[in-house]
């Protein structure tokens, strides 16, 4: 099973009468999100699922990559701040093992969730990156980082 990790693009500041959870894409966010989309495309990444946060950024960022590679976005409150292997572990459970799963979502969490699936070492997610992961074993969930690549590298 392949899982792609993807944090969300360039988000707005944080701003008075706003809160954390609202805050959507800036328009540089949207373009590099939009580059990333098509470059996942481009390689024929297609997930079987698109999880995302129900942060609007992260929303926004799924719904350009969905846009792109033909899938449906399904957000889950699981990828909300805190996400966690187990909640990986859930949302993988019962597909096949050639199925893609992909996750769009926030720091530290996709970090974390790498390091430990991969079995350690520092992983650093900057905004609009996306990582690849080869499942090994499900339980417990095992696996090889194969690439992570920082959204800089698809630019024109």
């Amino acid at each position: 099973m392949q899982l792609y990790f993807v944090r969300h693009g360039v988000a707005e500041e944080y701003a008075e009468g706003k809160t954390d959870a609202q805050r959507a894409l800036t328009r540089e966010g949207v373009a590099r999100t939009k580059m990333t989309a098509h470059a996942l495309h481009q390689a024929g990444v297609k997930p079987r699922r698109l999880f995302s946060s129900p942060l609007v950024r992260s929303q926004e960022t799924a719904q350009i990559i969905a846009e792109e590679i033909g899938v449906k976005v399904i957000v889950r409150k699981a990828l909300a701040p805190g996400f966690d292997v187990p909640a990986v572990a859930s949302l993988i459970a019962g597909l096949k093992p050639e199925d893609r799963v992909m996750f769009v979502g926030h720091e530290p969490d996709l970090s974390s969730i790498i390091s430990r699936i991969i079995g350690g070492g520092e992983i650093i997610m900057k905004k609009g990156s996306v990582a690849r992961v080869d499942v090994v074993m499900q339980e417990p969930l095992h696996g090889a980082l194969i690439w992570l690549l920082p959204t800089k590298l698809f630019e024109r």
